[in-house]
C-alpha cells in the first residue's frame, strides 16, 4: 500500500471528486500523565501533537457522504438520511460522528471527503479522536454550522462511545479540539475546565512507537471501566458523595479496602493514585523540577503496569532502556495500553541521542524498527494550509 505525505492530500482529492476543496486538520495526543482517570472524572495532562488528521472536503447538494481514506485506500459512502449501523471498521467513527451530529440538530450537507493521517494508527496517540473531530469540524464547516469546540469534543466523544462502542473519556476528543501549541493542558475531566502548561524549551517530550498493537485492547479497556464503576458501587454506600473514582481519596480507599476484592482495589488504587500524581506532576513542571516529573511518571508507569495491567512486553521494555539514557528524568506508557507508545521526559540537549540509542536497543531485543520523535505541542483543530 502505498505512503502518502499530506500535501497530496489535494490533489487526491481533486483527482476522485473534481473542484477544489476546504482542508483541516486535527492532531493526534500524546499524554504526559493521567492514565485511565479521565472516564473516572480525573484529571489528566495531554498535549497535542503536529501529527494529525487531514481533511479535504467540499460540499454537495444532496445529502450524501462519500469518504476516501488515502492511508487505507479505502472507500465509504453513506445517506445521511438513512438509518446507520455500525460496520466494525474504520468508518464508524466518520459515521457515528455524522449521527450524533445529526441527533445533536445539526442540519448536515452531504460532502465529497478525502482523509489522511499522520498519526500511526494503533499506537495510543488517538488517530481515532483525530479523525472524529477533523471530520466532524470538516463537515460542520461546509454545512456553514457554527462550531462550538467544547460541544464537538461532547459529540465525538459520544460517537465512540456509543456507536463504535469504546467507552473512552473526554480526553483525547477534547485536547485534539482544544490543543495550544507549545503547552500541555490540565483538564479536569468533570468539570472541563483546563490550564495550558507551558512546556519547558530545557525539555523534550520524546514519543517511542513500539510497533505492537494487541488485539485485546478494546475489550480490555471496557472491561477496566466496568472494574472503576465496581469500585464506586461498593464504596458509595460506606463514603457520601462519592460517585466515581475522583471522589475518592488515598486514606478512604485504604481505609475500605476490606470492602473490594482485590482485583477491583488494585484497579481503584490506581485510579485514585494517578490522579494525586497528575497535580502534583504539574506543580513540578511549573516550577522547572523536572527529576520530580520524571518520578512521577516512572511512578505512573508502575501502577498502570501492577495494578491496572495494561502494559505489555514491549512497552515494559521500551520504559526500561528509555530510563536507563543518558538525560532521561522519566518514562511511561502512554495511551490505553496493550501496545503502542511510551513517553518520556529528557533534556533538550540529550534528545537526538535518545532517540538513537533507545531506538537501536529496542530494535536490536525485539527486531521491531520503532519510531522514535520529539514532539513540540501543537494547536487543536482548524483549517489549515497544505
Amino acid at each position: 500500500m502505498r505512503t502518502y505525505v499530506a500535501s497530496e492530500l489535494p490533489k487526491v482529492f481533486k483527482s476522485r471528486f473534481g473542484g477544489e476543496p476546504q482542508l483541516f486538520r486535527a492532531p493526534g495526543r500524546v499524554n504526559l500523565i493521567g492514565e485511565h482517570t479521565d472516564y473516572n472524572d480525573g484529571f489528566v495532562l495531554p498535549a497535542a501533537l503536529d501529527l494529525a488528521t487531514y481533511v479535504a472536503i467540499a460540499p454537495r447538494s444532496d445529502r450524501l457522504i462519500h469518504v476516501h481514506s488515502l492511508n487505507l485506500d479505502s472507500d465509504l459512502s453513506f445517506d445521511l438520511d438513512a438509518v446507520q449501523q455500525p460496520a466494525r471498521n474504520w468508518g464508524d467513527y466518520v459515521r457515528g460522528v455524522a449521527v450524533e451530529l445529526s441527533n445533536s440538530g445539526y442540519r448536515l450537507m452531504g460532502a465529497d471527503v478525502a482523509v489522511l493521517s499522520t498519526v500511526p494508527m494503533g499506537s495510543g496517540l488517538s488517530a481515532s479522536a483525530a479523525l472524529e473531530v477533523a471530520f466532524g469540524y470538516a463537515l460542520l464547516s461546509v454545512s456553514n454550522d457554527p462550531i462550538d469546540r467544547l460541544e464537538l469534543a461532547k459529540i465525538c466523544q459520544r460517537a465512540e462511545n456509543e456507536f463504535v462502542g469504546m467507552r473512552c473519556g473526554i480526553m483525547d476528543q477534547f485536547i485534539s479540539c482544544h490543543g495550544v501549541a507549545g503547552a500541555a493542558m490540565l483538564l479536569d475531566c468533570r468539570s472541563l475546565e483546563a490550564r495550558a502548561i507551558p512546556v519547558d524549551p530545557a525539555v523534550r517530550i520524546v514519543v517511542c512507537n513500539t510497533m505492537v498493537h494487541h488485539e485485546l485492547a478494546s475489550s480490555e479497556f471496557n472491561l477496566r471501566r466496568k472494574d472503576c464503576e465496581e469500585a464506586v458501587r461498593l464504596l458509595a454506600p460506606r463514603l457520601g458523595g462519592v460517585s466515581a473514582l475522583r471522589d475518592v481519596t488515598i486514606a478512604q480507599l485504604q481505609e475500605h479496602a476490606s470492602a473490594l476484592p482485590a482485583l477491583i482495589f488494585r484497579r481503584a488504587r490506581h485510579v485514585v493514585t494517578e490522579n494525586v500524581r497528575v497535580i502534583e506532576a504539574v506543580a513540578a513542571l511549573e516550577r522547572k523540577d523536572f527529576v520530580e516529573a520524571g518520578r512521577l511518571m516512572n511512578a505512573s508507569h508502575e501502577s498502570l503496569r501492577d495494578d491496572y495491567n495494561v502494559s505489555c512486553a514491549e512497552l515494559d521494555l521500551m520504559v526500561e532502556l528509555s530510563r536507563k539514557t543518558p538525560g532521561v528524568y522519566g518514562a511511561r506508557m502512554t495511551g490505553g495500553g496493550f501496545g503502542g507508545c511510551t513517553v518520556s521526559l529528557v533534556e533538550a540537549g540529550a534528545a537526538e541521542a535518545f532517540a538513537d540509542s533507545v531506538g537501536h536497543a529496542y530494535e536490536k531485543a525485539t527486531g521491531l524498527a520503532p519510531m522514535v520523535f520529539s514532539c513540540y505541542p501543537g494547536a487543536g483543530v482548524g483549517p489549515t494550509r497544505l
